[in-house]
């Protein structure tokens, strides 16, 4: 069975649907992740969805902030949801398709602008968050599972405009790279997008303070698909469309993509 995953921050999926739609029509990917979704589950504007045979869903979600849902066109059933860090936020949800595929959608903490945990307790939340997610994969080793989301952390030199920059701005810190690369190492995930794009600078984040964004290009890799070592060999087809940051209403964030043939 082969399908083809997206997640994307939307940063508000009732205001934002109407790009959704546009997503789901033109580019058509099995599954559709969801960050930022800043809705209550029963708000979440799923009639046009259905419409494009997106009838499945899972999530959580809260008024105003935060949100996580899964879209997708196969079957799909809800496995489990965590509160890492006891925040009480709407941050995870994961679903398993027919296929025995198990996908976490993720939307880490932002943490603030300041990273001292002294001074900023969003700092504080993210990283005592990413403990979380360490601790819970190293215990439950996941197989055959996909890991998505906007974890706000762009990891590798190149996946910043300006890593001399950056290197005490929050997403680019060394003690969120090192909690990051924790997660990462716990359960084995594999970096599926630099699997397949493994050099050059990759964004998938553009701030809304710039005039032009596109000729800016002062981005940050912070959206991931990651994927357990015994399937990671079958992602393939990874891109960013850059394209979306761009639409009517954007999100800051443009949707990622990858393939897989299981």
């Amino acid at each position: 069975m082969s399908f083809t995953l997206a997640t994307w921050n939307i940063n508000s999926v009732r205001l934002r649907e109407p790009i959704v739609l546009k997503l789901l029509e033109e580019e058509a990917p099995d599954v559709l992740c969801l960050q930022e979704c800043k809705s209550p589950v029963d708000k979440i504007p799923m009639e046009g969805f259905k419409a494009l045979g997106y009838t499945h869903m899972v999530a959580r979600g809260q008024k105003g902030y935060n949100g996580v849902a899964i879209l997708s066109r196969i079957p799909m059933v809800e496995t489990e949801s965590f509160d890492f860090a006891d925040l009480g936020h709407a941050r995870h949800i994961a679903g398993q398709l027919e296929n025995g595929v198990t996908v976490h959608n993720f939307y880490v903490p932002a943490g603030g602008d300041v990273a001292d945990r002294e001074v900023n307790e969003k700092f504080g939340q993210k990283l005592d968050y990413l403990a979380g997610m360490r601790d819970h994969f190293s215990k439950a080793k996941p197989q055959k599972s996909i890991l998505v989301g906007d974890l706000n952390i762009a990891p590798r030199e190149d996946d910043v405009w300006s890593h001399k920059q950056l290197l005490k701005v929050v997403s680019h810190t060394p003690i969120e790279v090192e909690a990051l690369g924790d997660v990462q190492d716990a359960a084995g995930w594999v970096d599926i997008t630099r699997q397949d794009i493994p050099e050059g600078q990759l964004y998938s984040w553009w701030s809304y303070r710039a005039k032009d964004w596109n000729a800016a290009d002062k981005g940050r890799r912070l959206d991931h698909v990651w994927a357990t070592s015994d399937i990671s060999n079958a992602g393939h087809g990874s891109r960013v469309m850059r394209d979306a940051r761009g639409w009517e209403k954007p999100s800051d964030h443009a949707p990622v993509f990858a393939s897989f043939d299981l």
